[in-house]
């Protein structure tokens, strides 16, 4: 794990800072200002707490999220693709490239943020969400220390968190993570390390152990058929790969997940 002096030098030596002010007027547009308006009807609501009125304002982004995969895209334009899951009805798209150059990570991220009315985060890696300009990062258990991470990015800037275990559940509860993402909740084969699977009573046992306010996702093995088991044991939404980047309409498929999480 980095210290917080490795994360700010990170950071700061990457072209995260700089390429995140080229990108200021791109996320200021049209999801900007979605999210501006549900920030200012939660103040309504919780005006003494700022990070929550934030994570009140954003959770209905977090009820469908897909997550690029070019192995299940085959080939296919990643913008395009991601364009027709939305319009299906995904409300955020994370950007997970493992192994990628980062340059071409950014590039994906921020042909996305341009051309998606949705919140778009990047897997692992903060240096590159920033210098797309997109709305946060999704962080793993063995990723950069997200307590440690959470001073050196700017506010509002969304930091996921992945659980899978009683064990990270407890070491993750101080943490300052915006959603928890707990899985694999079923069999999946897009992530041969993922674990056993816990199934919804499994998934509802950690999701009881999140902090107060935290939205959280169910994420490994989810489809139409079982997403709303979920739903049913207290997630706000699912993430997804192949539910909908196998299916030959990947619109109708995000409909069909979003079913469970109207």
């Amino acid at each position: 794990m980095r210290s917080g002096d490795d994360v700010k030098i990170a950071l700061s030596t990457s072209s995260g800072w700089k390429s995140f002010a080229c990108c200021s007027a791109r996320s200021s547009s049209s999801v900007a200002a979605r999210i501006a308006s549900r920030v200012f009807a939660a103040a309504l609501v919780a005006p003494r707490s700022p990070r929550r009125t934030l994570l009140m304002a954003l959770e209905s982004s977090f009820r469908l999220m897909v997550v690029t995969d070019s192995a299940l895209l085959k080939g296919r334009d990643p913008v395009e693709a991601c364009r027709r899951a939305v319009a299906g009805g995904a409300t955020m798209v994370q950007v997970r490239m493992k192994d990628a150059p980062a340059r071409e990570m950014a590039a994906l991220a921020r042909a996305l943020v341009g051309a998606l009315p949705v919140p778009v985060i990047v897997n692992d890696r903060a240096d590159v969400a920033l210098a797309a300009g997109a709305a946060g990062t999704h962080l793993g258990q063995e990723d950069l220390p997200l307590d440690r991470l959470r001073p050196h990015v700017p506010p509002g800037f969304l930091l996921g968190l992945s659980v899978g275990t009683a064990a990270e559940t407890e070491r993750a509860a101080g943490w300052p993570a915006d959603y928890w993402s707990i899985g694999p909740c079923f069999t999946t084969a897009n992530k041969p390390d993922a674990g056993p699977p816990l199934g919804p009573a499994g998934f509802a046992a950690l999701a009881r152990l999140a902090p107060t306010g935290i939205p959280v996702l169910g994420i490994g093995g989810i489809d139409a058929d079982n997403a709303g088991a979920i739903a049913a044991a207290g997630a706000v939404g699912v993430g997804v790969m192949g539910a909908v980047w196998n299916a030959t309409d990947p619109a109708a498929a995000a409909r069909a997940l979003r079913a469970a999480f109207p």
